[in-house]
This record gives structure tokens, C-alpha cells and sequence, in this order.
């Protein structure tokens, strides 16, 4: 019998594989270093995309070939959001310290699930950091994610199971003597409704709520709503507070909807994806007066705290009811009091048994930077979106088509009517990404459709903002004399 040759994942030559380590750290740095040199995007070439075609190797490669293709095929054509100038969405730029974290969590390879180690610590200062930035008691349940749509939806799972008043995990939803509510804007992000059809409870459980002039929650209308599903013989669970909406950056009166449900007995969740990290600037904690008083809140430190993607929390304020929403041992993961299992079972308390350890580059930036300069970007970042409101006031081709109320900014070229402005900021925005000027998102706000800046970015300087809104300018003459033409 053929004697089969002994095998393993790790290099064959340390050093070589040190040195190729070191030349990748260096180019990184260049990269970032040198992010204002390149386009902010750049579409794929044909034959760079056709490379991604190619059948499963079965054969090995060396190292440094495969890191050439990797920098000519996939680094040369990213996303884009760690340029100044990319304003698209709501991203974060990531940062230079998290992504060490990142590689240094991948080296360690931790799992998460469980376990009595070192990074189970680092997650569980991480979640008290945060809710210490919420305003929560440190007896708080909590649990990293992969993101806000995640974290939302596992304050959702221990919201239906506690409301339903009996065993879901059991029974399951068929058992609801009353179909639960739950209640929120009409501007409320998309992965709510997601989350309820997810959990069985369908779309129609997402009562959406009329705004007022600012995108804000109107509290009348979501008193008769829960007035109106009592009458119906449905039963109200919850009411999401938005911390700064995706669309436009609107911030929901959180202190009244905790009043609201103090008085109706409703679990208060606040949706802090964007603003649920404010209180860390305090000249705009206000904003957010009222969070301290939520049920639940989710967080995202892929945005305003920048951390590389990717990086959810969930912040639960009845750790025991978290605890009985997720909790599960099979014969194969029995829990002792001690050894290498002994300790807090982090799965206990989401959805997934793997999990990578996300804390570190989150640990890892705080410890660096200090949280109140992450506060003072925050700060930086709603001064641009307000400087840039200012500068489109000021020119009679532009206008807002939302209030400015934190840090996102919503803004057309102005046209003869509403289907002339949709076609001319549309091309504008494609134009701006494809030269790799900028990345602007576009969005409709009250039947206006325009160009939508996000400011959550901690590269960009006042000069981009100049240099973007002469751009626009300039594109939208190219575009109306080619119309005349």
C-alpha cells in the first residue's frame, strides 16, 4: 500500500512567507495613503470580470501569484468607500488599526460560539463599552452581529417570543391567539419588514407610521394606530425609534415614544444603526435624549465607528429573556463549570453557533484612538453635511429636497419638472461614479427625486465638498447642452 505523505495549510517556508506577509502590510499602507489618487470607483473591464469565470483549481499556486492577481483582479476595483469622496449609502470608512484587528482575529482563528478565552472577554467589554454609549446599565444582555439587519432582527425574535405570552420555540407562531403589531415610521429601514416575514409574523405585523415635515414619527398618528389594532383585537408588541433614518438622517422623538410605552406596556426598540453611538458627541447627545430608555437598541460600529465590515450589536435590557430566546445545547456542547468550555456560551445569545471574533478591531480602535475622538468625528461629519446644505442654498441651480437633520444631505440640480429633475440627477450621479469624481446614492424624498450624500466618513475635508458641488454643476451643463444640441 502506497504510504500517503503527511499534509498541512502552513507555508512550506516561514520566511518566504514573512517576507511576502510584510510586502502585502506595505502596499496596504500605500493604498491607503495614497486613496485620494485614484477614482473613487471605476467599472470592471470585460476581460477582467471574464478572470472570475474560471473553473475550481485543483492545483496549487504560489503565493505571491496569487496575490498579484488578487491587486490587478479585486483591489483594483473595490467598492470604494474608504475614499473622502464616497458618500453613497451609509458605509463607514473603515480604519487602518481595525483592519490589523481583523488579521490578527483571523490568525488567532477563535470561534466565538463559546468557549473560555481571552476573545470572549474582549467581546463581552466590547458590548458594556457600548452600553456605556447607549446609556444602558452594565446588567444589560447583548450579542456582536454581522450587521444592523441581524442585530435588529434578534431584538425582534426575543420581542415576538416574550409578547407572544407562551413557548414560540415550541408551538411556533401558529399558537398567536392575537396577531402581533409592531409599530414604526414610514421611513423605517427595510430590514424590519424582513426580519417579521423572517420570524413568521408577515409584513402586515409592520404598522408604518406617518412622518411629519422632517421624516419623524408623528406620536398622535402611532397612538390611534395602537388604539385602532386594540379595536381590532390585534395586539401592539413593540414601537421602532429610529436614531437617524437611512434615507434621510431623521431622528425620531425617542423621549415621547418612551412615554408612549411606558403608558401602553409596549417593548420600546430603537433602530441605532446610524445614531445609536451619538451620546459620544455631546453637542448632539440631545438628539438622541430618550435612547437610555429603550427596551433594546441596535447598533452598527461598521458605520460611525468605522470598524471594517463587518460589525452589528444588539443591546437587550432583560438578559434573561435574550438568554431563553437563543439558548440551546446539543449532547455535543455540554457546559462545565470548568475548563476550555467553562463560562458565558456566547451562541446562547444569537442566531449563529460559528462566529468570528468582530470584537477585537472594535476593542482594538477604542484602545487606540480614545472614544471621544470618535465623538469628534461624528461631530466633523454632521458640520459637512450642514456646510454642504449651506452651499446649496446658496447656488439658485440647486436645491434641498429634505431637511438636513443630521448628517446626510438630500439635494437635486434643479429642471423644468419632476420627470426632467429624476432623469438629470440620475445621469449626473451615474456620470460622477463612472469618472470616479464621486459616489453619491439617489433617493426620492416626498415624490422629489435627487442626489443623496451621507456623511460618515472620516477622510473627507471641506475642499471635497467644494470640488463635488462644482462637479455636479459641470456635468449637469455637459448633460442639458448635449440635450440642446
Amino acid at each position: 500500500m502506497r504510504d500517503n505523505k503527511e499534509e498541512s495549510l502552513d507555508p512550506d517556508e516561514w520566511e518566504f512567507s514573512r517576507a511576502l506577509a510584510h510586502k502585502m502590510v506595505d502596499e496596504a499602507i500605500d493604498h491607503l495613503a495614497r486613496v485620494r489618487e485614484r477614482p473613487v470607483w471605476q467599472a470592471m473591464p470585460e476581460e477582467v470580470r471574464a478572470t472570475f469565470q474560471d473553473e475550481l483549481p485543483l492545483n496549487p499556486s504560489p503565493l505571491e501569484t496569487v496575490y498579484k492577481e488578487y491587486k490587478e483582479t479585486v483591489r483594483s476595483y473595490p467598492m470604494g468607500n474608504i475614499h473622502p469622496r464616497f458618500w453613497g449609502w451609509y458605509m463607514g470608512s473603515s480604519n487602518f488599526t481595525g483592519a490589523l484587528g481583523d488579521f490578527l482575529a483571523a490568525v488567532e482563528g477563535t470561534n466565538l460560539g463559546g468557549g473560555n478565552t481571552g476573545a470572549a472577554q474582549v467581546e463581552q467589554q466590547v458590548l458594556d463599552w457600548l452600553k456605556e454609549i447607549a446609556g444602558f446599565p452594565k446588567s444589560a444582555s447583548g450579542t456582536l452581529t454581522s450587521g444592523g439587519s441581524v442585530a435588529n432582527l434578534v431584538a425582534h425574535t426575543v420581542i415576538r417570543n416574550l409578547s407572544a405570552g407562551y413557548d414560540v420555540r415550541k408551538k411556533g407562531v401558529a399558537e398567536l391567539s392575537r396577531p402581533l403589531r409592531f409599530y414604526a415610521s414610514d421611513q423605517v429601514h427595510s430590514c424590519h419588514q424582513k426580519a417579521l416575514e423572517i420570524l413568521g409574523l408577515g409584513s402586515k405585523a409592520l404598522v408604518e407610521v406617518p412622518t411629519d415635515a422632517h421624516q419623524r414619527l408623528q406620536i398622535d398618528a402611532l397612538q390611534a394606530a395602537i388604539v385602532e389594532d386594540r379595536a381590532k383585537g390585534l395586539q401592539p408588541a413593540c414601537v421602532i425609534g429610529t436614531a437617524g433614518t437611512t434615507n434621510t438622517g431623521a431622528i425620531d422623538d425617542l423621549a415621547s415614544i418612551a412615554d408612549l410605552c411606558d403608558h401602553e406596556g409596549l417593548w420600546f426598540h430603537v433602530d441605532g444603526c446610524i445614531g445609536g453611538v451619538l451620546r459620544l458627541a455631546p453637542e448632539y447627545a440631545d438628539l438622541v435624549a430618550g435612547i437610555e430608555r429603550a427596551s433594546s437598541v441596535a447598533i452598527d460600529p461598521h458605520k460611525w465607528l468605522h470598524t471594517p465590515f463587518e460589525a452589528g450589536a444588539v443591546l437587550i435590557k432583560e438578559p434573561k429573556a435574550h438568554f431563553a430566546t437563543f439558548e440551546m445545547h446539543g449532547p455535543y456542547l455540554q457546559l462545565q463549570e470548568r475548563g476550555m468550555i467553562a463560562g458565558k456560551f456566547l451562541a446562547d445569545y444569537g442566531l449563529e453557533l460559528s462566529r468570528g471574533f468582530r470584537a477585537l478591531k472594535i476593542w482594538m480602535a477604542f484602545k487606540e484612538q480614545g472614544a471621544a475622538k470618535f465623538g469628534r468625528i461624528i461631530s466633523q461629519d454632521i458640520s459637512h453635511a450642514r456646510y454642504m446644505a449651506n452651499r446649496v442654498e446658496q447656488h439658485a441651480q440647486l436645491e434641498l429636497v429634505a431637511p438636513v437633520n443630521l448628517n446626510i444631505v438630500c439635494f437635486r440640480h434643479v429642471a423644468a419638472d419632476e420627470g426632467a429633475a429624476k432623469t438629470l440627477n440620475t445621469e449626473i450621479m451615474l456620470r460622477l461614479q463612472e469618472r470616479g469624481l464621486a459616489v453619491p446614492s439617489d433617493t426620492t424624498v416626498n415624490g422629489k427625486h435627487g442626489l443623496r450624500c451621507a456623511f460618515n466618513n472620516h477622510r473627507t475635508k471641506r475642499e471635497d465638498i467644494d470640488d463635488f458641488l462644482n462637479d455636479v454643476l459641470r456635468v449637469a451643463d455637459e448633460i442639458i447642452s448635449e440635450e440642446n444640441a
